[in-house]
């Protein structure tokens, strides 16, 4: 057996025991890059940590520590429940809220399972007070969040924007952002007309929903979280569960007054947005240098912070984004990009690529996903024969828009978030759901982002 296909098959070994046992993908594709590197290419330690993506590492830990504080002193429930107020009563746009404040949370750098399990809990009260459908309700929160997870300062925008320029191809941040931005906006366009949307819009103004916006958002808050609390042991896994748990009182409880400490975070994230958009910053050092400033300013809010970064998504980036960059030193991805466009046809090609990444994402990590495919298509690209920028969009749609799956982590979120004795229905709806996207989400990707290019 060749030492490319050795290296390949550890590669989809890591996929798999991570999401049969559990285990974090980055730490086993950190070990993995160690024994390959050392027993199937006679490369030492030193070695494969050239490949230890730095920059990404400032970038994860910077915006997730930013998001952390955000959470700790009540700005991200401030932007929740204002756009619920902000709807006054019209039901029908109570999921659309949903959709946007995930979106903008994650587009400012929020990991997305974190966003979904601080905005599910609070969007299932919403729909069984106002009797919304709760997959609807689900599908917008999962949606908004891939939504924005793109924008280039967006924790998969990052990823995939870095993977492009590090490998010289063709590349478009906003293309990219817009692209996965209106296929999320799509599916949710269909699930909100599959799932009662009309009905909703009928009902216009629920005097119910009128009511509560006269009562203090604390109440409302509470009254929701305690509504969605899952009462049994969901069947997803224990980090799922861990994700989906009540956040502690920090003692901010009215969400709906900006104090000195909302106002600077808003500003904070602002600033992060126009020095990274409009003065080419730094995403990572700005995030972090923000997230400084703030702690230093409000250190009772800042209790907690550092543990609150996302570790586990930190060291599951750098583990794969590791493990992949061995690969492409020892020229296993340049192998595998010219089997690949050794394919007959460069649409075939193109198509069975973007299938890949649905298929395996709706069971592992998205994150992870986009880490490795990306990488592993740049010999393809690089051929000319399809449009790079319409592929690498059609894959990160491809590879996103399925994390509507209840085997995937936000899925997952949802169905633990979901009435008890509805949460077998919703897990039903949301595997067909997930199921029929994994095969309709790449073709129409693939049909509109790449044909019309080759």
């Amino acid at each position: 057996m060749s030492p490319e296909v050795i290296a390949l098959a550890v590669l989809v070994v890591v996929f798999l025991i991570a999401t049969v046992r559990g285990v974090n993908m980055g730490a086993l594709a950190l070990v993995a890059a160690f024994v390959v590197g050392l027993a199937v290419f006679g490369v030492d330690s030193k070695e494969v940590l050239k490949g230890f993506p730095a920059e990404l590492f400032v970038i994860l830990v910077g915006v997730t520590y930013l998001f952390a504080l955000a959470k700790n002193n009540g700005t991200v429930d401030w932007i929740v429940h204002g756009a619920v107020r902000a709807v006054r009563g019209r039901v029908a746009l109570i999921p659309w809220a949903m959709f946007a404040v995930c979106a903008a949370v994650t587009a400012i750098g929020a990991v997305s399972p974190a966003a979904v399990a601080i905005v599910a809990p609070v969007a299932a009260g919403f729909a069984l007070r106002y009797r919304i459908h709760p997959v609807l309700m689900g599908m917008m929160v999962v949606q908004g969040a891939t939504a924005g997870s793109f924008s280039p300062i967006g924790i998969f925008g990052s990823i995939t924007n870095g993977v492009v320029d590090a490998n010289d191809l063709p590349g478009s941040p906003l293309f990219l952002f817009g692209s996965t931005f209106v296929a999320c906006a799509v599916i949710a366009v269909v699930a909100f007309a599959a799932f009662g949307g009309r009905e909703l819009i009928a009902r216009g103004a629920d005097a119910d929903a009128l009511a509560t916006l006269g009562a203090t958002a604390e109440s409302a808050a509470h009254a929701a979280t305690s509504a969605a609390r899952p009462t049994t042991e969901p069947h997803s896994a224990a980090e799922v569960q861990r994700l989906g748990e009540e956040p502690s009182d920090d003692g901010h409880d009215d969400v709906t007054r900006l104090d000195a400490q909302r106002i600077g975070t808003l500003a904070g994230l602002v600033a992060l947005i126009v020095g990274a958009l409009g003065f080419d910053l730094d995403v990572g050092f700005t995030a972090l240098a923000i997230a400084v400033v703030l702690t230093l300013a409000f250190p009772e809010s800042a209790k907690d912070a550092v543990e609150k970064i996302s570790w586990s998504t930190v060291l599951l980036i750098a583990g794969i984004v590791t493990y992949v960059a061995l690969l492409q030193k020892e020229g296993v991805v340049d192998w595998l990009g010219d089997g690949v466009a050794k394919v007959g046809s460069p649409l075939v090609a193109a198509l069975l690529i973007c299938l890949i990444g649905a298929v395996v994402s709706a069971f592992a990590s998205t994150t992870g996903i986009i880490g490795a495919l990306i990488p592993l298509a740049v010999p393809f690209l690089l051929t000319d024969q399809v449009s790079a920028v319409g592929l690498i969009a059609a894959l990160a749609i491809s590879s996103s828009v399925v994390d509507c799956s209840p085997f995937s982590t936000n899925g997952a979120l949802v169905v633990a978030n979901t009435e008890p004795d509805l949460r077998d229905m919703v897990f039903r709806r949301l595997m067909q759901w997930g199921m029929s996207i994994v095969v309709l989400g790449p073709l129409l990707a693939w049909a509109v982002l790449v044909v019309p290019t080759a």
